[in-house]
């Protein structure tokens, strides 16, 4: 089994030892969760054609709390360079077992292994959902680090209607939905652009709307603001 990775944050390690505890199951209800969501799909396949015919290389992604790799697999489809990080060493074990041919990890994905400027690309789905509010500007920072200029970020998340940030009862671990404008706002203050965003109204057993928003580090490596 993968070695655990020791956290920072006593949430993000919460976080690990929970999904390490429902690991086989949730990727079983995952598993095919995209095929009702032409949207999604449809948002992945136009992030996946940003970064194609952006000027940034080499071109690689990753994906930041890549669970069991489904996400990390679609974007190999799509035709990029694409690896998965996870605090979940379960979960990581699952996605090297599911997908032999694909890069996975064990990492923090506030606190990455990674040089600076070293990534095209990011993608977080539902994974910033997980850390704390007053956490959230250090992982927006850490993408913003770890993105070469004119890298491109996408964050799929639940959508409040309301402000602050509100708190819900998330299967696995504390999680919070955030209002997209909110969400936008600490994105730009990281450095962000925002390119698009889209909200998706629940469908099935869904609760909560679904926010996505697709935004471009400064071309120019730009300042990072801290």
């Amino acid at each position: 089994m993968t070695e655990p990775l020791p956290c920072s944050r006593p949430s993000a390690t919460a976080t690990a030892r929970a999904y390490d505890s429902v690991a086989a199951l949730y990727t079983e209800l995952a598993r095919n969760e995209l095929d009702a969501h032409p949207l999604d799909r449809g948002l992945l396949a136009a992030f996946a054609e940003h970064v194609q015919v952006s000027d940034v290389e080499p071109g690689t992604v990753a994906e930041l709390g890549c669970g069991s790799g489904r996400i990390t697999a679609l974007l190999r489809d799509l035709g990029l360079e694409v690896f998965g990080v996870d605090l979940s060493p379960v979960m990581i074990d699952i996605a090297r077992q599911t997908y032999p041919d694909l890069r996975f990890e064990v990492g923090a994905m506030d606190d990455l292994d990674l040089p600076d400027g070293e990534l095209a690309g990011v993608v977080a789905w539902y994974s910033v959902i997980h850390a704390l509010p007053e956490e959230l500007p250090a992982y927006l920072a850490e993408f913003r680090r770890v993105l070469a200029p004119g890298g491109h970020l996408l964050l799929a998340f639940f959508e409040s209607e309301d402000d602050p940030v509100t708190e819900f009862d998330h299967r696995v671990a504390p999680a919070y939905r955030w209002p997209i404008d909110h969400l936008a706002g600490l994105a730009g203050e990281a450095g962000f652009a925002e390119i698009g965003r889209l909200l998706r109204s629940p469908i099935g057993g869904e609760r909560f709307r679904r926010g996505r928003l697709l935004m471009r580090a400064p071309a120019d490596g730009g300042e990072r603001r801290e």
